[in-house]
């Protein structure tokens, strides 16, 4: 089922996400649902808070980059409890632009890490930790924020914060187009 991507201004955006046990209800069906939802909007990321829960499920997609990143071919994974462990300070940090399914029209240079070690369990509760690069770290990097309550404009310069305030006031009023289906802050 495709489900409504909660738009800037929902305050589950704002609100810290919690880790779930094994005995989450229908974990399975969130998770098809939310990749689900993730192709309806032509992301390549979707974490819980931007579908109205704050609990650490984050879910990513790759391969619709995989004629450009061979790599990402067949890349889906669901990730449960993530949490970024910490920067590897001795790679290069990289800017580049992002947007979000949650800011429809924004799109600003963001500087990440180029590398990062998380730990996560996947759908199974099995344990990961791993150092991850590359465009998946920054994916990483966008989702997981998420889920501590920040969004990529919390990583621009005030300046672009505030060149910026007329579109996101304008997100606040609903006054957006996208072709996926949303949950405005108010009408």
């Amino acid at each position: 089922m495709v489900l409504p991507i909660y738009i800037y201004g929902q305050p589950v955006l704002r609100k810290e996400s919690v880790d779930i046990a094994p005995d989450y209800p229908e974990l399975p069906q969130l998770i098809e649902n939310m990749f689900e939802t993730l192709t309806a909007s032509e992301g390549v990321g979707l974490a819980a808070p931007q579908i109205g829960l704050n609990i650490r499920v984050a879910v990513i997609d790759l391969d619709v980059l995989s004629d450009d990143f061979p790599e990402y071919k067949d890349f889906r994974r669901a990730y449960i409890n993530p949490h970024i462990i910490e920067f590897d300070e001795d790679s290069p940090t990289e800017t580049m632009e992002e947007g979000c399914l949650s800011l429809p029209g924004i799109h600003e240079n963001v500087t990440r890490h180029t590398r990062i070690r998380v730990q996560w369990q996947d759908p199974d509760f099995t344990k990961h930790d791993e150092w991850v690069d590359g465009y998946l770290a920054r994916v990483m990097q966008h989702e997981f924020d998420h889920l501590d309550a920040h969004m990529f404009i919390d990583r621009i310069s005030p300046l672009r914060r505030q060149l910026i305030k007329g579109k996101l006031k304008a997100l606040l009023q609903g006054k957006y187009r996208c072709g996926y289906r949303t949950k405005p802050a108010r009408r």
